[in-house]
């Protein structure tokens, strides 16, 4: 025990003093982003874990804007990052993925989602296959499926609901099954309801240190994972046979089955688990925070709740949402739009240099990762009027937005549909405590947000 104390010891003093020599060399080199790169291999990365389980993580990248400049070096999850909190740069990074940078992320994500994630995937292969997704999110899909769908399993749960019910929970399971749904044709029930809860281990496991030696929360996010890929390797091994004897179903399976690229098992699982994260943790915290900033917001609330009325008045009360309906809910939209803009559920997108590359008259050297900050545009009083206030009017005119409308990327591209309009039935939504928001690992709420709920009577 002892030598092995020796041993470590040995090895971290010589590895910090690695870092330090390459630190003072690469600064003389290039024009690096000011910044802090921190303690040696830890970095900074303590402080933005520690910034983002609080209420307000702002002050992490706002004291570094303040210091340094909207471009600045920090040192995070075991590299070097230059993090972007400018609207020109984010778009210079989004645009030449492929050609300047290529996707990178920390390997505690990079391991939980597989290294066929669509996430992950590069050049030809990643175009192809998010063409293959978009495919399934097109307004025809939408208008003859996906609203059917929606409105179906909606209305299930909340005729579920008991008078006190955890929003956060209860949005993530409607979620969880219309993802489960459209992926591989599965209605909900005790199956996908065990796979949802293992998938809350591997979302606990994205921003931790990837070793199970060290980490208690990685490792029970690695078996969970484990679990999460046998249970879905039977489901495709179970409809490749079906495939091969001629049954056919309109589902993103079913496509990966049929393809021409011939996809193992294993690349189809991991394809599965990415998108299921997607739509499992985006939606459901859109649907939640829709409602806390509504409910704080009692104008914007009584507006959509006569939206939502006067489209309810013009059917009967099994009618399903058509279509029709959807594009006309426009103040809707407007707030589905603000509450991505001010709860950031993607709060930005990690690449790596493919080159040394030169922006704003610094270098940012090959290899080094880069951080493109949505969250710290969105938040931004330059971009956006009042911009850490709820104010869903600011979309109807746009005079609350002193930016052009792609500064505006809550997931580095337009919003997505909300599921959220069959809670229209319910009359009235109070929140039975205070609760308050952290954004790691994920934004989301301390408490599930739980909420008294009165019926609409007859």
């Amino acid at each position: 025990m002892a030598f092995l104390l020796q041993y470590i010891f040995i090895t971290a003093f010589i590895s910090a003093v690695s870092f330090l020599l390459h630190r003072s060399s690469l600064h003389r080199r290039l024009r690096l982003p000011p910044g802090n790169l921190g303690l040696p291999l830890v970095g900074e990365t303590l402080q933005l874990i520690a910034a983002y389980k609080t209420e307000n993580p702002e002050p992490f990248i706002d004291e570094r804007v303040r210091r340094y400049g909207s471009i600045f070096t920090t040192h995070v999850f075991g590299e070097p990052t230059v993090f972007s909190a400018e609207p020109e740069t984010n778009r210079f990074i989004l645009q030449n993925e492929g050609k300047l940078f290529e996707c990178s992320y920390p390997g505690s994500i990079s391991n939980l989602l597989g290294k066929h994630s669509l996430l992950l995937m590069k050049g030809s292969l990643h175009k192809k296959m998010h063409s293959l997704t978009m495919s399934f999110a097109n307004s025809s899909i939408i208008k003859d499926h996906l609203l059917v769908d929606i409105d179906r399993l909606i209305r299930l749960n909340l005729d579920s609901w008991t008078d006190r019910v955890f929003l956060m929970e209860e949005a993530k399971k409607i979620t969880f099954e219309l993802t489960v749904k459209q992926l591989m044709s599965y209605d909900p029930g005790e199956w996908s309801e065990s796979l949802r809860k293992e998938y809350l281990l591997v979302i606990e496991g994205f921003f931790t240190v990837p070793l199970p030696l060290f980490s208690t929360t990685y490792r029970r996010a690695i078996k969970a994972r484990t679990k999460v890929a046998e249970a879905l390797s039977l489901i495709v091994r179970e409809r490749r046979k079906a495939y091969e004897r001629g049954a056919k179903k309109n589902d993103m399976l079913a496509a990966l089955l049929a393809g021409d690229d011939k996809f193992s098992d294993e690349q189809i699982v991991d394809f599965l688990v990415a998108l299921l994260v997607a739509g499992y943790e985006t939606t459901s915290t859109i649907m939640t925070l829709a409602v806390k900033f509504l409910t704080e917001t009692p104008l914007a609330l009584a507006q959509l709740k006569e939206e939502h009325e006067g489209i309810r008045a013009k059917k009967s009360e099994s009618e399903a949402l058509q279509w029709s309906d959807y594009k006309s809910m426009p103040f809707t939209q407007c707030v589905v739009n603000e509450t991505l803009r001010v709860a950031n559920i993607i709060s930005g997108v990690f690449r790596r240099a493919m080159t040394d590359i030169n922006i704003k008259g610094y270098t940012i050297p090959k290899g080094w990762r880069v951080f493109a900050s949505f969250r710290a545009v969105h938040l931004d009083h330059n971009q956006f009027k009042d911009a850490r206030t709820f104010n869903p009017w600011r979309w109807q005119s746009k005079s609350g937005i002193s930016c052009p409308g792609n500064v505006f990327t809550p997931f580095g591209g337009g919003p997505r549909l909300c599921p959220g309009y069959e809670l229209a039935r319910v009359e009235l939504w109070e929140p039975a405590e205070e609760d308050k928001l952290v954004f790691f690992p994920t934004t989301r709420t301390q408490k599930g947000y739980p909420i008294n709920v009165r019926r609409r009577e007859g």
